[in-house]
């Protein structure tokens, strides 16, 4: 049991949260959501004490263990990979340590002996002897090889290293397990297996993530930081949301009857209980969700964007040709022998393992880059807007204020309070609009290049990993933007939830190659025959 009682937290004026009370039980995961600079990375260093809250306190029963997931990625470079993972059990690894001194010692005495003895007593209660294989199985499951377990740290790729931190989060089976945006830099099949992992994990576990494919998968509760609260809700990410917005709706609509308000929550919680995860918290789940009434939801005051494109014509037949484009990159082939045709009416999700090859390939048909072998070619009827990955280009430089900048995208010399409409939709409301270039946060950036695009009424739209930067409300909007949009796509995201609700068409980059398949997302990664074939074409990559 981790209980936090009266936790408030203060830097200098601005108080992040104030006289916080939750008890975090076993067997559940609560995913701690918030808008951007709500703390709740903060707060997750208040419940490990790494951060020291303004009053109150955090108490954790005796005996138990917290584990927290590491961010340095270069912190343990000195060490082997699978020792990385053992120093995340704190004691065991201090015993291993102690243990292997006391043997190398040239004068080992009878004291020495007793010592060992304790050492070994307490080392055998704490799974050992099991260590390395229980790492080796964690680190395996990840993505990492055994051929790499005992290579240093510091010889490993940057995905890599956040993979041998996260086994060192999960290792040694913790009473309370805090994760910060896990799901970073990590593959899909990696992502797959922590949400199995933490679906059978028995003890206490409470993260941050911009996933909401995984914080549904996952959370039996949500964390709510707002109005300077934390309050938990039972259920996951889509429940708390979709709770939000009636809440939302019933308190515009205080005429209506109570009765009537009624049937609606109770029809509400009908239909997010018979869809609830399979996994073996979905029965309590549905035990809670029951449970609620009336009162015990809330209006949000969370503030969505509005996304929303149109085209200024239909696109005709003929789309867009790739013939057998190669390209190297750094003395790396990343491209070879792509050849596809885009249809009317597809929604094209682009993944693979190499974010570089996609992002090439956008930069090819975008005409911003010269493919070394190959052709392609767009349909007369087709517009095209784009969405960079590295938007820097379009800010860096630049003493404009957020009008100034949007008047360069505007096709006709649009008034000022035409433009504040689009920088409105996308919360730059009032003097907001005024901010200069340079002072904007990486999501703001994201927000602009969004209204960049709503400007141009192309009928095709390419967005290379969309969701960056943003937070959870702007990617919600964005998303159902999309799901609106009548034109066609080609995007790249490493957001599950985005690309099982937009793509009708997956193509996988590979090193050799393309895999195109026209299915749904979640049955592409299901096909187990097909997920093999693709295995087998990265090879040891």
């Amino acid at each position: 049991m981790l209980t936090v009682s009266n936790v408030s937290l203060q830097f200098s004026d601005r108080k992040l949260f104030e006289d916080v009370n939750i008890k975090f039980t076993p067997g559940n995961c609560y995913g701690l959501i918030g808008a951007n600079g709500a703390g709740k990375s903060t707060f997750l260093k208040v419940l490990s004490g790494e951060v020291d809250s303004t009053s109150g306190h955090v108490h954790m029963a005796p005996g138990l263990r917290m584990s927290f997931l590491k961010q340095n990625q270069f912190a343990y470079d000195e060490y082997p990979v699978l020792e990385t993972v053992i120093i995340g059990h704190e004691r065991l690894y201090e015993i291993i340590k102690e243990k292997d001194a006391l043997y190398a010692k040239p004068d080992f005495n009878e004291d020495d002996g007793m010592r060992a003895a304790e050492l070994e007593g307490e080392f055998a209660e704490l799974d050992g002897w099991d260590a390395e294989s229980d790492a080796a199985i964690l680190l395996e499951g990840l993505g990492i090889p055994s051929s790499i377990h005992q290579k240093q740290m510091s010889e490993l790729k940057a995905g890599q290293k956040v993979k041998v931190l996260l086994a060192q989060a999960l290792f040694g089976n913790p009473d309370v397990l805090l994760l910060d945006e896990p799901t970073n830099n990590l593959d899909i099949q990696a992502i797959r297996w922590l949400e199995e992992f933490l679906l059978n994990f028995d003890n206490t576990v409470i993260v941050v993530s911009h996933d909401r494919h995984f914080l549904n998968k996952v959370c039996t509760q949500i964390a709510d930081v707002d109005f300077g609260k934390i309050k938990v809700y039972p259920g996951n990410y889509d429940f708390w949301y979709e709770s939000s917005q009636l809440a939302q709706r019933m308190m515009q609509d205080s005429n209506r009857k109570k009765e009537e308000k009624m049937k609606e929550l109770q029809d509400f919680i009908a239909r997010f209980s018979a869809n609830a995860s399979k996994s073996r918290q979905a029965t309590s789940r549905k035990k809670v969700l029951e449970k609620i009434t009336l009162d015990d939801i809330a209006p949000s005051s969370r503030r969505y964007p509005f996304v929303g494109f149109n085209q200024e014509r239909e696109v005709g037949n003929d789309l867009l040709t790739v013939e057998g484009l190669s390209k190297t990159v750094d003395g790396v082939k990343v491209l070879d022998n792509v050849t596809f045709t885009m249809k009317k009416g597809d929604k094209i999700a682009f993944v693979g393992r190499n974010d570089i090859a996609i992002t090439t390939l956008f930069k090819i048909v975008m005409g911003e880059i010269e493919p070394d072998e190959g052709s392609y070619k767009w349909g007369v009827t087709t517009s095209v807007s784009y969405l960079p990955r590295d938007n820097s280009s379009y800010f860096d430089g630049l003493d404009l204020n957020l009008v100034e900048w949007l008047r360069q995208y505007s096709p006709d010399d649009q008034t000022e309070s035409f433009l504040r409409s689009f920088l409105g939709r996308m919360l730059f409301s009032g003097e907001e609009a005024l901010k200069k270039v340079p002072v904007l946060s990486g999501g703001e950036k994201m927000r602009c290049m969004l209204a960049k695009m709503m400007l141009q009424n192309a009928n095709i739209l390419i967005l290379d990993d969309p969701t960056n930067h943003l937070d959870l409300e702007s990617i919600t909007a964005l998303n159902n933007g999309l799901v609106a949009f009548k034109g066609s796509m080609l995007f790249a995201s490493h957001d599950q939830q985005f690309i099982d609700s937009l793509a009708n068409r997956i193509i996988e980059v590979v090193p050799n190659g393309i895999f195109d398949k026209e299915m749904p997302y979640e049955e592409y990664l299901e096909d187990q025959a097909l997920q093999a074939e693709i295995l087998a074409a990265y090879g040891d990559e």
